[in-house]
């Protein structure tokens, strides 16, 4: 066996072993059973690795002699659906010069595995993880697709949904056929009793169009847990055949040439009487035991935890710092709370919300990054910020209501719609395309248009240079605002979300480099930001970020990198100018030196300056040293 799987194997064998135990250890009659199923899933793990391609390997002994390679600077990500942007997956292929112009290390293609017949939830209700859906292409192209990425530099990431299956699944038919193996794959229960009892401490993702987390299915004669629509049955992770079977599908789409897997709905994978059934322990542990198979099997792999949770309970899905109990999990998580704050701050002119989230995100984990973003393929939740909402005197409830209307175009530039609230209590979330819900939909005049286009370039700013991956979602590099005609579409039209999943301009990508249209206006300033990214390595992932006291509410400012050769973002969250002295801003910092220059403008900056409406500076210092008092 080849040096590097062995070291590997001596490496991760004992942690899995251990995570294994304490999921499974009791789910078997003896410990000669459990130890036949362990053999059993060893044994698929080592036919994944004997069976990945030479590529693939080289790729996987390139990351292990590099593990920070998903943390450098130059790291970007885009995120699309596959028909949306190209039409099917060959087409995708024909679009990576767009995404080389933008300098993508890393492309996130929605669901493309077999779906539902009928409705899908967008391609969240996969039916056969081993399959493409006909009309996106074959398993073929996607080899294809994915060897021609990674020429490109761009690494390919797939959704693989570890929540749910669609009723239309194998396993689903089989439990529907009355198959005691399949059953067990999933929760089902003979009356209402048990659910109901679940119920009681239960949120719900879509109360108004799919209410309740229990279906009742008339081939069962029986209800089966459907946390997100009826026909997305929640898969058993009680069972260990579950897991087993889960992980050896991740296996064999990462030797198709997939580089990363968003693990989508991770909260949620355990359930426990008595509580929310999110963030468990064991959600986490099924998730240290892929992590630990991942990186025997395939290391190049990068697994992305889709855990839209509040801001403390995030970290976990990254695992642990403690080098006595190190206990590794994804190595990607998305950072909701920061994306959904930004929105509070441009809604409200003031940044108090947002530097409660700074203040509250921890240090990373080594070889870790958060995924940083301004819009996705689903909704703004609110919700998330109820623990930094709740820090301050204004009520929680009307303060975050008002900002979902403000987002819904009550008395606002924003054009974005109403989303369902995820329990009785809760606001509406938001849906629509970030050019509306900046103002580029509203905007009749061309200062109109300039405010625009400086808060959309404001939130992608500050994603940049937080810390973590950014990420890019379709259209919005072009400007591109809400899709109305899904309304007319009966497989969409109750789902709002397809507000902001247009299909890809053409017309407007044609413009992109004319300074003279919104759409060359914001692609060439972000494609610059970008340019400028590259060369800071103060915004590495891994780089350390001071929050600084602003006087003014409406300001962001924060250091990244070393306190010797730090870089300084000033952000003006509101639509006037505001006067700041850096020196004061700095106040506890030792600052020699010939002072600051603008890395945007590569203008030199005087210790007093002006930020004007919605505007950012990202300060580097000319020369000299900056040292903590």
């Amino acid at each position: 066996m080849h040096a590097s799987i062995m070291s590997r194997l001596a490496k991760h064998l004992p942690d899995l072993y251990k995570t294994l135990q304490t999921l499974y250890g009791d789910k078997f009659s003896n410990e000669q059973a459990y130890a036949t199923w362990l053999t059993e899933l060893l044994q698929v793990t080592g036919e994944a690795i004997a069976a990945r391609p030479l590529p693939l390997q080289a790729l996987d002994d390139a990351r292990s002699a590099d593990k920070n390679w998903l943390t450098k600077e130059n790291m970007f990500g885009y995120c699309c659906y596959v028909d949306r942007f190209a039409g099917d997956l060959r087409g995708v292929q024909k679009r990576i010069p767009h995404l080389q112009e933008l300098g993508v290390t890393y492309l996130h293609l929605l669901p493309f595995l077999k779906a539902r017949a009928g409705e899908n939830d967008g391609g969240f209700a996969v039916a056969d993880f081993d399959a493409i859906e006909p009309r996106l292409g074959n398993m073929a192209d996607l080899e294809e697709l994915s060897t021609a990425l990674r020429a490109a530099g761009i690494s390919l990431c797939s959704d693989f949904i570890l929540n749910h299956v669609a009723d239309d699944h194998p396993w689903a038919i089989a439990a529907k056929h009355g198959d005691p193996h399949y059953r067990d794959y999933f929760y089902h229960y003979t009356d209402r009793t048990t659910p109901d009892n679940f119920e009681k401490n239960l949120g719900q993702v879509f109360p108004q169009v799919a209410p309740g987390n229990f279906s009742f299915v008339p081939e069962l004669q029986e209800w089966v847990w459907t946390t997100f629509y009826p026909y997305q049955w929640d898969l058993n992770y009680s069972n260990p055949k579950v897991f087993a079977e889960m992980a050896a599908a991740l296996l064999r789409l990462a030797n198709r040439g997939i580089e990363a897997f968003r693990l989508d709905s991770t909260a949620f994978l355990w359930k426990r009487a008595g509580t929310k059934c999110m963030n468990q322990p064991e959600a986490h542990q099924i998730l240290q035991a892929l992590r630990s198979l991942v990186d025997i099997a395939a290391p190049g792999v990068l697994l992305k935890a889709e855990a839209i949770v509040e801001t403390a309970e995030l970290p976990a899905y990254l695992g642990s710092n403690d080098e006595t109990n190190s206990k590794q999990e994804c190595h990607l998580a998305y950072h909701s709370s920061l994306m959904a704050a930004s929105w509070v701050a441009l809604a409200e002119q003031d940044t108090s919300l947002l530097r409660h989230v700074f203040a509250g995100t921890p240090a990373l984990p080594q070889q870790s990054s958060w995924l940083t973003y301004v819009r996705c393929h689903d909704d703004i939740g609110w919700n998330v910020l109820r623990p930094e909402a709740s820090m301050e005197a204004e009520d929680v409830q009307q303060r975050l209501a008002r900002v979902s209307r403000f987002y819904s175009g009550d008395d606002s530039y924003a054009r974005g719609a109403s989303f369902q609230a995820n329990d009785p209590a809760a606001v509406h979330g938001t849906v629509g395309m970030a050019a509306a819900l900046t103002g580029f939909s509203s905007a009749q005049t061309a200062t109109e248009k300039h405010l625009a286009r400086q808060r959309l370039l404001l939130l992608y700013g500050l994603s940049f240079c937080f810390g973590g991956m950014p990420l890019i979602y379709m259209g919005d590099e072009l400007a591109q605002v809400n899709d109305e005609a899904y309304q007319q579409v009966l497989a969409q039209s109750a789902d709002s979300r397809w507000l902001h999943r247009p299909v890809w301009d053409k017309e407007l990508y044609g413009q992109r480099h004319s300074s003279s249209h919104d759409a060359g206006a914001v692609f060439n300033a972000l494609a610059h930001m970008l340019q400028q990214r590259r060369q800071l390595p103060q915004l590495a992932a891994q780089a350390a970020r001071y929050l600084l006291n602003a006087k003014d509410p409406a300001v962001l400012a924060f250091l990244r990198g070393s306190t010797d050769a730090p870089l300084l973002f000033l952000g003006n969250f509101s639509g006037h100018s505001i006067s700041l002295n850096i020196a004061e801003l700095l106040a506890g910092y030792d600052t020699p030196g010939q002072g600051w220059i603008d890395q945007l403008s590569k203008l030199d900056v005087d210790l007093t300056v002006t930020l004007q409406a919605y505007s950012q500076l990202w300060l580097v210092r000319k020369q000299g040293n900056m040292t903590k008092n």
